[in-house]
């Protein structure tokens, strides 16, 4: 990608109760309300889709998020698609903007971002690429 943005995010979680899925497997839905601050300025809303195993640290997830955004002073909206696995508490997240899900001045978008925890405090670098 030939850009890159870096900052921070607030996250705010809701979820509806557990289900137990059988073997010690839980699962949940859980809905996540971003809002990113730096050269990305945006609001989110995430739908994610997880389980937990019987092994403490050991899970996965799939979600979709929707981000009304500026970038560059380019406004629209486009998604993104998560994919996370934590094995027995090492994550892998890859997280990408879906193809040609980018409106308005984010048409043509694409990229992907990786997220850091530090301290509790969320950072996202953001590895992207905008058609002039």
């Amino acid at each position: 990608m030939a850009q890159q943005a870096k900052g921070k995010f607030e996250v705010k979680r809701s979820a509806e109760p557990a289900v137990d899925l059988g073997d010690g497997v839980e699962g949940g839905h859980f809905r996540f309300d971003k809002t990113f601050e730096g050269p990305l300025t945006a609001t989110s809303v995430v739908h994610m889709l997880a389980v937990m195993t019987a092994v403490p640290g050991s899970g996965g997830y799939v979600a979709i998020e929707r981000v009304n955004a500026t970038l560059e002073g380019r406004s629209g909206t486009f998604f993104f698609q998560h994919s996370g696995l934590m094995e027995r508490g090492a994550p892998k997240l890859d997280l990408v903007v879906v193809p040609d899900s980018g409106t308005d001045g984010l048409t043509g978008l694409a990229g992907r971002m990786a997220i850091d925890i530090v301290d509790g405090q969320h950072y996202y670098t953001f590895d992207y690429a905008l058609p002039a």
